[in-house]
């Protein structure tokens, strides 16, 4: 059997006798340690890119549409590299690894960012500070995948105290990072605009530095995984099997069907690595890998290149139903990014005094966004799912793509209404003789954005919540890395589309002479801009129901069935030997 593919197993006797010897290792005592990591990673992160389009624009002088494009390509790559990240931590190094290695650097990521704002000469200030930011995105990588399923692997779900705390664990975790990002774009971005860059990105650089700090204090008190091995090998070993058995039929040349899944042990005393999945009729083609052919039965061992058991083939079928719904919602995460870039910038055209002495600064209105979020969480839990339970009978009140659909439609109209209310400050702008004057301030409040803002919130808590659950309780166990990894692209590929959309809308409104994301917002059309976004989203949404409504949940056998087809496989085995 290929070794790289199989899980680390103990036997009984060694795991009695280290029970006593770990028993104080791992629960709310290792977890606590990791939660602040996340909240200052997530401090970090959201103090940086909450602002970045003003640095950009203000500092590095580039123009409103290309600060626009470099954020969204940062937070795309930023967002891509946890594939890698994922991948590396589940085949090569384990989680806790990952974790310390991308958390140093990180750390020494925004240590060279405080110095591009600071000492670095100006003629080398802009390389310097962009070396920095995508230093920063190869510590994400490692970083997101990994942190949260290293948290809950501190949780024993064979234990029933533990199994109660880790429930109760995923809401303090959730908070923890919604804490941290509301802090930041309070606290740090206020210093970014009434200090300076560089007493910004050193409180965030010390906060990385305390928070590394506090993960090496708990060091002995985590519990660790080892690496389980590539799971794209346990893929391609599918797909290759079916192919080399693409003339073969069940009722032909077929000797049975495969149900022992040995990947973690032998051949015949087979390993549980999850629950025995339903065979579905979707993707038949790779159901060639579970037929039993006579060159199976004469040889010694299973070729796992050629044979493959049905459990193995219905996870790959898991992964393959779950492309098309990230497809689905790349425009959502391509509308959330205007959170960064031109919210921010809209807000910085409005009024923004609170009393005599005190500026709003634009970028911190994103603390609306986890606002709305702590807010409408617990709504959504103690009100919307038992309304909806009762009507629908579903226990969740409604299912993981349904919710996920009505984030998209909160995206529809969350572009709808910030082309109106961008129209309404042109519309004042105009009245007021400010169209040629780009810097002054437009004589209308900026809590008018507070519907834009807060639609996003809303939207998060159906389309991002439900895609984290999605991702997770659909992926086969020893993938859920992986799953993790690939929901967070959704948001970095989404980036890249919205890069995209501005370019194509530059070069098109440029022909006729009237751009639409020009530096003078009050001459650009926004507004414009916004409802292209609405009527993509809204045909986004259109392929998004006809994708959902042929998607198929993940299916459990149930005891008899399985104790059946283990008869079958052991007349199999007795026919081999």
């Amino acid at each position: 059997m290929d070794s790289s593919v199989a899980p680390v197993t103990m036997d009984n006797d060694h795991q009695n006798s280290s029970k006593d010897k770990k028993s104080y290792k791992g629960g709310w005592n290792a977890a606590i340690f990791i939660i602040f990591v996340e909240m200052a990673e997530r401090f970090a992160f959201y103090g940086l890119a909450g602002n970045l389009i003003t640095y950009l624009t203000n500092n590095l002088g580039e123009p409103v549409a290309t600060a626009a494009k470099n954020v969204n390509t940062w937070i795309g790559i930023s967002s891509i590299f946890p594939l890698f990240g994922a991948f590396i931590a589940d085949s090569y190094l384990g989680r806790f690894k990952t974790i310390l290695a991308s958390s140093l650097i990180y750390f020494l990521g925004m240590v060279l960012l405080s110095l591009s704002v600071s000492v670095i000469p100006m003629h080398s200030r802009k390389a310097v500070f962009f070396t920095a930011l995508y230093i920063l995105s190869i510590g994400e990588g490692g970083h997101k995948p990994c942190v949260q399923t290293f948290a809950a692997d501190q949780f024993d779900e064979n234990n029933p105290e533990e199994k109660a705390a880790k429930s109760s664990f995923f809401n303090w975790w959730y908070l923890g990072i919604v804490t941290g990002a509301s802090v930041a774009i309070v606290v740090v971005i206020y210093l970014q605009d009434n200090v300076s860059w560089t007493a910004g990105f050193g409180v965030l650089a010390g906060s990385l530095a305390v928070a590394l700090a506090l993960f090496l204090i708990g060091i002995k008190r985590y519990r660790k995984q080892r690496p389980t091995g590539s799971p794209f090998t346990t893929m391609a070993q599918v797909f290759v099997a079916a192919a080399k058995k693409w003339r073969v039929r069940e009722t032909r040349g077929g000797r049975g069907i495969c149900y022992a899944d040995d990947r973690g042990g032998s051949q015949v005393q087979r390993q549980t690595r999850g629950p025995n999945l339903v065979r579905t009729k979707q993707f038949r083609f790779l159901d060639k890998a579970v037929i039993i052919d006579n060159k199976d039965v004469l040889s010694k061992t299973k070729n796992p290149w050629r044979l493959c058991s049905l459990n193995q083939v219905e996870e790959v079928k898991l992964v393959l139903r779950l492309i098309p719904i990230w497809f689905g919602c790349l425009m959502f995460c391509a509308v959330i990014t205007q959170l960064h870039t031109f919210f921010t910038k809209q807000g910085s055209t409005m009024l923004r005094s609170i009393g005599p002495n005190f500026q709003v600064p634009p970028a911190a209105l994103q603390s609306l966004v986890g606002l709305t979020i702590l807010i409408a969480v617990p709504i959504y839990d103690r009100v919307f799912v038992p309304i909806a339970r009762k009507i629908t009978g579903h226990p969740s009140g409604i299912t993981m793509l349904q919710r996920i659909g009505i984030g998209l439609f909160v995206s529809i109209l969350n572009m709808v209404v910030a082309g109106l209310v961008e129209t309404a400050r042109v519309n004042t702008a105009r009245k007021h003789g400010l169209l040629d004057t780009p810097k002054a301030v437009v004589p209308m409040s900026v809590w008018w954005l507070l519907p834009q803002y807060v639609l996003i919130g809303i939207g998060d808590v159906f389309t991002i919540v439900g895609l984290q659950e999605l991702f997770y309780d659909q992926m086969p166990e020893e993938m859920r890395s992986l799953g993790a990894a690939a929901y967070i692209s959704i948001v970095g590929i989404g980036s890249f589309i919205n890069t995209a959309i501005i370019s194509v809308v530059q070069v098109v409104t440029s022909r006729h002479g009237n751009v639409w994301l020009g530096d003078n917002l009050n001459r650009a059309h926004l507004n414009y801009f916004y409802w292209v976004l609405a009527g993509l989203s809204a045909i986004n949404l259109c392929v998004y129901m006809w994708i959902a409504n042929g998607f198929v949940y993940k299916k459990v056998e149930n005891d008899e069935t399985s104790e059946g087809k283990e008869l079958e496989m052991e007349d199999y085995l007795e026919v081999k030997v």
